[in-house]
């Protein structure tokens, strides 16, 4: 027997547990039964040992289930899967490289495909021969007639050996490419770009590809669609065997905005760039190398804080989350009263934002707790305790979320607001308007003023443990 070691970045979601682990022993002839899965923080002598663990999935083959919080380097994805004895290094091999999103093409064209594809061209680097795939854990209904933008992304990853989860694919359609001229006659026949917009579109010579792409953005290479467009199709480009020069056109840059090395504007378009021998247009490549480092374990964060705090209540209260933006993570939905599951919009008023009214955007907290034994909602924001009075001072901009989602949706509930924090050797709070610390030596810190909810959460985890 050995251990399954789940890694993320993300606050491990357990509909997403579930599916890693099915996938994981089908794939392994492994026979378990599920009782309801719960993670836990490992407490070691009464303080957490910056360690989780899955219950509720039980087989013979499968000594324990643990998971850490780790950071990614560069461009990463949001599960890395072993299964050792010993805790996972660099060196080790893992199963799987897994980018779980919530975001369909119903929502967004390009967050649902684009943006994050460039993570697989990232993790092939480190990790060439490890399964690859794209898991979608959908909120919202799925679109019933997905847009060309979408088959065509879905078709690149498949091309490069991503295999995508979570959605019902017809394999007639999203059928990975088998030639480059195959990927050029599809996008020559999708929908053009809005007027003003530079299309994205393939031109094929006898010694190179030109590819138009706008990479400018707010003075600098950071067009983040773009970049994970031309990633992926650069990529399915070499991988069906084109190797002569693919050129970016018409992308707005100048020699300036790109910098050098590994510091240059677009470090992460610039690596992908050396890595598929891509060419900018009436440009110099600067030579940008990939960090020796594809992830390390997360010592310093403020969501270690966060989302201890977040499973801790959830596995060992009756509370849970209607609202999750942890520090580096995936946004979520907001949870109304009755099941929906709804996109905060990012402004109070747009129009009165956009002609200079910064009042008006929405500032959210890091987190949003229910109590509904006590008829309380916890808005937490999450900070490092150094940080601690900025975050204090960041309470007072929730009166907008406060007005046009908590009373709307829970109106008979009161609403307090706290801080929670991750740093420090300390072991005690003075702040009154802090009321949870986990600190770098893993002591629970509870404020005497802590909503009732934490307060159980703590007790409950610490009798489990004892």
């Amino acid at each position: 027997m050995s251990t399954l070691w789940i890694l993320t970045e993300e606050r491990p979601k357990k509909e997403v547990l579930e599916v890693i682990l099915n996938r994981f022993a089908t794939d392994n002839k492994i026979s378990f039964f599920y009782s309801g899965l719960r993670i836990l923080p490992i407490l070691e002598n009464g303080k957490f040992s910056f360690t989780y663990e899955v219950i509720g999935f039980d087989s013979n083959k499968v000594k324990r289930i643990l998971l850490k919080t780790i950071t990614g380097t560069s461009s990463f994805v949001d599960y890395i899967i072993f299964f050792q004895d010993d805790e996972p290094t660099l060196k080790d091999k893992p199963l799987y490289l897994i980018e779980e999103t919530k975001t369909d093409d119903a929502e967004s064209r390009n967050t649902g495909v684009y943006q994050r594809c460039s993570k697989f061209v990232f993790a092939d680097y480190y990790y060439p021969n490890v399964q690859k795939i794209m898991l979608y854990s959908l909120r919202v209904g799925q679109k019933e007639n997905p847009t060309a933008t979408y088959v065509f992304g879905t078709r690149l990853l498949r091309t490069l050996g991503v295999e995508i989860l979570g959605k019902d694919l017809d394999d007639k359609i999203y059928k990975p490419f088998k030639s480059v001229d195959e990927i050029i006659a599809l996008k020559s026949k999708m929908r053009g770009a809005p007027k003003g917009n530079v299309p994205i579109l393939l031109t094929k010579y006898d010694e190179r590809i030109e590819v138009s792409a706008r990479l400018y953005k707010s003075g600098r290479l950071a067009h983040d669609p773009n970049i994970g467009a031309l990633s992926l199709i650069c990529s399915a480009l070499r991988k069906l065997g084109w190797d002569k020069d693919i050129v970016i056109t018409q992308h707005g840059l100048s020699q300036s905005q790109l910098g050098s090395g590994n510091k240059a504007t677009g470090a992460k378009f610039l690596t992908i760039a050396n890595k598929l021998e891509l060419k900018l247009q009436g440009l110099n490549v600067p030579v940008v190398s990939f960090k020796d480092q594809y992830w390390k374990y997360e010592k310093k964060g403020e969501k270690l804080g966060t989302i201890f705090i977040h499973l801790a209540v959830e596995n060992f209260t009756e509370g849970f989350s209607i609202f999750e933006n942890h520090a580096g993570c995936e946004k979520g939905y907001f949870k109304t009263a009755d099941g929906q599951y709804l996109s905060l919009e990012k402004y109070s008023d747009r129009d009165a934002y956009k002609a200079g009214d910064k009042t008006k955007i929405f500032h959210i907290p890091d987190l949003i707790m229910i109590d509904c034994g006590r008829t309380e909602i916890i808005n937490v924001e999450g900070k490092t305790y150094q940080n601690r009075f900025k975050g204090i001072e960041e309470l007072g901009n929730y009166d907008a979320i406060e007005e046009f989602y908590i009373k709307k949706f829970y109106p008979q509930y009161k609403i307090i607001r706290t801080v929670v924090l991750y740093g420090s050797k300390e072991r005690k709070i003075i702040e009154l308007k802090v009321s949870f610390l986990l600190n770098e030596h893993g002591d629970l810190v509870l404020s005497i003023q802590a909503p009732k909810l934490f307060q159980e959460a703590i007790k409950n985890l610490r009798d489990y443990w004892s």
